[in-house]
């Protein structure tokens, strides 16, 4: 089995589907993340610091590279919803279902710095 590499599991290499890069240059690398009602993207990472600012989306279950549900918006107590800006540090591999009753769109503005 072929060993799998941090880049290769970068949102829009492992996630082309749901991942698409829309602008980049030697500061930042801006992501448009699109994922329809239903849809649970594969695994993978975002690893660069980054802004997120949420255009749609409400609940979603984010599973580890085991599988193991890591947060489930659903399962807090009041539900949890996406917030429409937010500061990342990185995410590790990881899945996203969405559970939602809206596609969940997510621009990210990763720092190459």
């Amino acid at each position: 089995m072929p060993r799998v590499s941090k880049d290769d599991l970068d949102g829009p290499v492992a996630d082309p589907a749901h991942h698409t890069v829309v602008f980049e240059n030697e500061h930042v690398r801006v992501i448009e993340t699109v994922i329809p009602v239903g849809d649970k993207t594969p695994l993978h990472t975002h690893l660069a610091k980054h802004l997120m600012v949420a255009h749609s989306g409400s609940h979603f279950i984010r599973r580890d590279e085991t599988g193991r549900v890591v947060f489930d918006t659903r399962a807090t107590q009041p539900p949890s919803v996406i917030p429409p800006i937010e500061w990342s540090d990185g995410t590790p591999a990881h899945t996203l279902e969405n559970t939602g009753d809206d596609p969940i769109c997510v621009t990210a503005i990763e720092l190459k710095q």
